[in-house]
């Protein structure tokens, strides 16, 4: 998702494995590039040799410098209702030659973010002290917002026993490697050159149209944005694009981005960017029914200073009616988080059959997986939504949702796989360090054992699992993100 703040890192990066490394025996590899030639970022920063005892255990480099937060109060004065969204639009001119850089006056820069690893030139690590604002916001009367609708009329739907399935065969999974690099500096998209995207992750992808695929990503930054540091000049807490790459095989080629401004890629879900109150709005799935476009989203209070973890003030669900240009918050369809316990804060949300499913966790990184389903003429009345509790979908509080599958997961990835009549799972284990993949044959389960899809061992850095909507025929497509380049990747591997 999204060194940056000492908190945003803990709450963010998925710490790096424990596992000792070897050295290797030569020298690293120059970084990939792209068609154009240009040198992007290596996922692999410290590719792993098997465990040898003729060579001496080495830890990755000591960084050149540690910095010790110390945080101070800040009153920061918080104009309520929230300003209206900026809907400003504009249209890319077109590309003639995909290696031409469409805007250099906005995109040159002498001092661009580097391609490197970063190492330490200095045998020990400087100590330097950063203090930190303490934000502590405080609500005032603002000037109006946005007429908020009337809430839909209440819909109960009584409760209904749900059949359980056995799960399937446990997934085989073999041959898993990285395909392209999807964002950032020598990417094959150069989405620094024509979007000021410089570095993001997530790259949640759902089929918007027939022939298209959405994809959005989390905290992203542009021009001026200092590599490994929070925010900068041109935060955007979100952002999308369009592909209608169908062969995956060579990486995968986005169309276009939204844009509020020549070469800039428009935030999409307005985010207060006020630490304590709302640090910023990150999408967490998102799906279509019919011509209107549906986003869950994850409004975040504060990150934690514990890693993996951060607090949220809702879960809520954003819709678009011009394919994704711009889009509403339901004021209505959130979750609320209650003392940081409540669930579906970080939901996955996939529509089959009369329903749409909703997979989700409590904030941060250490939930169980609960699900609800609701009709999908009533996706935005929250009164309409079932929960699946013991064995029965029923009309209760959200929380009441029982677990659907054992142990802890976070940042779900969730598809109907047409083609097999399964349901496939993808999330990162908080516990084992792993991106994993589960089956079943219903939504409510029973659901396989996980099955290992990307090991921190090979990937210390990587995290998310976003599954590819077009996946077919034993192929897995799913994008990962890497926290020192901050970028996403394109991977794939062979499941049976």
């Amino acid at each position: 998702m999204r060194a940056r703040s000492t908190a945003l890192v803990c709450a963010l990066a998925l710490t790096a494995s424990s596992t000792i490394l070897v050295a290797p025996a030569s020298a690293a590899p120059p970084p990939p590039v792209n068609a154009c030639g240009e040198a992007g970022f290596d996922p692999k920063d410290y590719p792993p040799e098997p465990l040898s005892l003729d060579s001496p255990p080495v830890l990755p480099p000591i960084p050149d410098r540690f910095v010790i937060p110390v945080p101070y109060p800040s009153v920061e004065l918080v104009p309520l209702p929230d300003p209206a969204p900026d809907r400003t639009r504009v249209e890319a001119e077109p590309l003639p030659d995909p290696c031409m850089d469409p805007c250099p006056d906005l995109t040159d820069d002498p001092q661009d973010i580097a391609v490197g690893s970063g190492s330490a030139e200095l045998p020990f690590p400087r100590i330097e002290i950063d203090p930190q604002p303490e934000t502590i916001p405080i609500p005032i009367p603002g000037p109006p917002g946005e007429p908020i609708a009337p809430a839909p009329p209440a819909a109960v739907n009584p409760a209904e026993p749900g059949p359980i399935s056995g799960a399937p065969p446990q997934p085989a999974v073999r041959d898993v490697s990285v395909v392209s690099q999807v964002t950032g500096p020598g990417s094959d998209n150069r989405t620094d050159k024509r979007w000021q995207v410089d570095g993001t992750d997530l790259g949640i992808m759902w089929e918007s149209k027939p022939g298209e695929v959405a994809v959005a990503f989390g905290d992203s930054f542009g021009k001026g944005w200092e590599f490994g540091v929070v925010g900068g000049p041109d935060w955007r807490s979100n952002t999308l694009g369009h592909s209608t790459d169908s062969d995956l095989s060579d990486g995968m080629t986005i169309d276009s981005m939204v844009q509020d401004s020549r070469c800039h890629a428009a935030e999409l879900i307005s985010s207060r960017k006020v630490k304590n109150w709302e640090t910023t709005v990150i999408p967490t799935s998102g799906f279509a029914v019919g011509d209107r476009q549906y986003m869950s989203y994850m409004s975040i209070r504060r990150w934690s200073t514990v890693p993996g973890m951060w607090w949220t003030n809702y879960g809520g669900i954003a819709y678009s009616d011009d394919n994704g240009s711009t889009w509403t918050k339901d004021p209505h369809a959130r979750w609320d988080n209650m003392f940081g316990l409540s669930k579906f804060q970080v939901s996955t949300m996939v529509p089959q059959g009369d329903h749409v499913y909703m997979f989700g966790t409590v904030n941060g990184r250490v939930g169980t997986v609960g699900l609800a389903r609701v009709p999908k003429d009533d996706v935005l009345n929250k009164t309409a939504y079932q929960y699946w509790v013991n064995g029965t979908w029923a009309p209760v509080d959200f929380n009441e949702a029982t677990p659907i599958a054992d142990g802890t997961a976070s940042e779900l990835s969730v598809r109907y796989d047409a083609q097999r009549s399964i349901w496939q799972m993808t999330y990162l284990d908080p516990i084992a360090g792993n991106i994993v993949l589960r089956e079943s044959v219903t939504a409510q389960g029973q659901w396989t054992p996980p099955t290992t899809l990307v090991r921190t061992a090979e990937y210390p850095k990587a995290y998310g699992g976003f599954m590819h909507p077009w996946s077919k025929d034993g192929e897995l497509y799913f994008t990962v993100s890497e926290w020192d380049s901050y970028n996403v990747y394109l991977m794939k591997a062979a499941v049976s």
